[in-house]
């Protein structure tokens, strides 16, 4: 009997410390997952919102205005960005967007 016990036991604590193990080595790539997911998201919306604010804004010199739209939204939606993280992306989305123009016109 007390083998049977004491193998339960141990069987026990050997799940408990995988189960440990598994949360401590999946959280850092669960949350690395949903990091990824949320800035795929904001590149998105950002991409959505500068065509938006290209058609909206269609006045030569009205960049700031294009820009304060694309704050304006994402803070609607409840996306807090930095600055600079925030120029870097209507950069990038201006660029492809212009790619895309390009392409089209050639």
């Amino acid at each position: 009997m007390m083998n049977i016990e004491m193998m339960m036991q141990i069987a026990l604590a050997l799940i408990s410390i995988i189960g440990a193990l598994m949360v401590y080595l999946l959280a850092p790539y669960i949350k690395a997952r949903t990091s990824e997911a949320k800035q795929k998201k904001i590149w998105n919306l950002v991409l959505i919102l500068v065509q938006a604010a290209e058609q909206i804004f269609n006045t030569p010199g009205a960049g700031q205005d294009k820009k304060a739209y694309v704050l304006q939204v994402l803070n609607q939606k409840g996306i807090q960005i930095d600055a600079t993280q925030l120029d870097i992306l209507i950069e990038a989305a201006v660029f492809q967007l212009n790619r895309t123009k390009q392409a089209v016109l050639t």
